[in-house]
């Protein structure tokens, strides 16, 4: 596993916030954005090789919440197993990290908590079409793996909720990042999963969000 020892939670943010100022700008079908480099390069590694398994499908797939009870996320408990989680919490709560986020990308997160699931999907999984409008005010889509067809992984992006669009690119340290509103349909085709596709979901989310147990500081909010 890579050692991360040496790198701060400084480093980080200074990484987050040079990828967010060199962004790509998408304007179809709906505002979004891609960057790259979002963590140091050991931090992005260390986080593809973290021991976390894969919910159990059973046949059953469409929406990550069928399966909440396997989920994962930087929790109070895994931010003291697994200190690359904590550093990169510490970066996505802090002041340069969110202000660059409210001010570049114009997300209103001023007072919301921070979110983060490490998701590990495995062959049988899908998506279906959905826009986050509503309790998430930011999200951003962090890709990790690197297996073989993995480039083929990418977030599918929909004109309309039965109008396919396209497909962002699937790379180590690379995300999709977009503000959600009611036209920003996103999901995951069905297709073959060779070994774990994983990633970082990143959600800044509002003070109605009900499971307090997801998030990485349940007392306190970010401000920008």
């Amino acid at each position: 596993m890579p050692d991360t020892s040496a790198i701060t939670t400084a480093d980080i943010i200074a990484t987050v916030v040079a990828s967010i100022n060199a962004r790509q700008v998408f304007e179809a079908p709906y505002l979004h954005w891609l960057i790259d480099n979002i963590f140091p390069k050991a931090v992005a590694d260390e986080l593809a090789t973290l021991p976390i398994s894969a919910p159990s499908l059973a046949g059953v797939s469409g929406k990550r919440e069928l399966h909440n009870d396997q989920r994962s996320y930087f929790d109070k408990e895994s931010m003291e197993r697994f200190p690359v989680m904590r550093k990169v919490a510490e970066a996505l709560q802090s002041k340069d990290v969110t202000q660059a986020i409210a001010k570049t990308l114009t997300a209103p997160i001023d007072d919301t908590y921070l979110r983060l699931e490490y998701a590990v999907d495995t062959d049988g999984f899908w998506l279906q079409p959905h826009t986050d409008l509503g309790v998430k005010k930011f999200t951003c889509l962090i890709y990790l793996s690197d297996g073989p067809g993995h480039d083929e992984l990418g977030t599918d992006i929909y004109a309309a909720e039965d109008k396919h669009f396209g497909r962002s690119p699937f790379k180590r340290n690379s995300a999709m990042i977009f503000v959600p509103g009611d036209n920003t349909w996103h999901g995951f085709e069905k297709r073959t999963i060779q070994g774990e596709r994983k990633s970082v979901i990143l959600n800044y989310v509002t003070h109605d969000w009900r499971a307090r147990e997801q998030l990485s500081y349940p007392d306190q909010t970010v401000r920008v």
